[in-house]
């Protein structure tokens, strides 16, 4: 049976993704019950390793988030690690070349269609232990990370490779390819017409693109872009948002006594 997230993937729905930048199972519970469609642990810029990982899967197991993972790079160790610990989909950064896309396949994969090693310590609790290696290669979402003008001219490549599902932007680091600032929400017009590339190339194929985004609102005109996975921050930011906005609310409704 499909995650919660490829089948509506499938459908072609749009599905809003909660990042855990925090290594803490009782945060990640918490998100886990604000209406997010998926939640990825974030391994490689966020303060999260491989215990908390899987404290954060522990704890959010009993709501209906399909858990995800950006892994620090595109090697085989550490991707087969967070699968064997209950991802269902991984995030992978600067994946530039059709090799780089073949290779996180191949790590991703059972054989024939890959390279992964047996041995789902957590993974199999998911459903049947007997049938997870029966059907993981067929659940877990693949998604290279699209974040450079390398990338973005082989796009096409890296879509071909079977076993790819999708792509996720790092508007970020791409615009850092191109000697611009790094920031997300980005609204420049060639940003804006690579996005507009990509999410025809993955259309056309039957695939899906991400997006990291910085405000909700963003998201959303991202959304009616066609992007079909939207993340929004990450846990900190959204904690710091509104702790920000309540003590500010705070200071304005108490007037001058309440003054810094």
């Amino acid at each position: 049976m499909a995650t919660r997230l490829k089948q509506r993937l499938s459908e072609g729905r749009a599905n809003i993704n909660g990042w855990l930048a925090i290594p803490s199972g009782f945060s990640a519970e918490v998100m886990a019950q604000c209406g997010w469609d998926s939640v990825t642990v974030d391994m490689q810029h966020g303060v999260q390793d491989y215990m908390s990982m899987v404290a954060c899967f522990q704890a959010m197991q009993a709501h209906p988030v399909t858990p995800l993972v950006r892994v620090p790079w595109n090697e085989p160790g550490i991707i087969g690690k967070v699968l064997d610990g209950g991802a269902m989909g991984v995030i992978c950064p600067m994946v530039n070349t059709v090799q780089e896309a073949r290779d996180l396949v191949q790590y991703c994969l059972y054989p024939p269609a890959g390279k992964r090693s047996n041995g789902p310590i957590r993974a199999a609790m998911y459903g049947e232990a007997s049938d997870y290696q029966r059907t993981a290669n067929s659940e877990i979402l693949v998604i290279p990370m699209i974040e450079t003008q390398e990338a973005v001219d082989n796009i096409d490549a890296i879509l071909n490779v079977p076993g790819i599902n999708g792509i996720y932007i790092g508007p970020s680091d791409l615009g850092l390819s191109m000697g611009m600032i790094p920031t997300l929400d980005r609204e420049e017009p060639n940003i804006l017409a690579i996005y507009q590339k990509l999410l025809d190339a993955t259309k056309k194929r039957g695939q899906f693109a991400g997006l990291h985004n910085g405000s909700a609102a963003y998201a959303g005109r991202m959304i009616e872009m066609g992007f079909r996975l939207v993340t929004i921050a990450n846990d900190s930011g959204l904690m710091a948002k509104a702790a920000r906005e309540a003590v500010a609310g705070a200071r304005k409704a108490g007037g001058s006594s309440a003054a810094v």
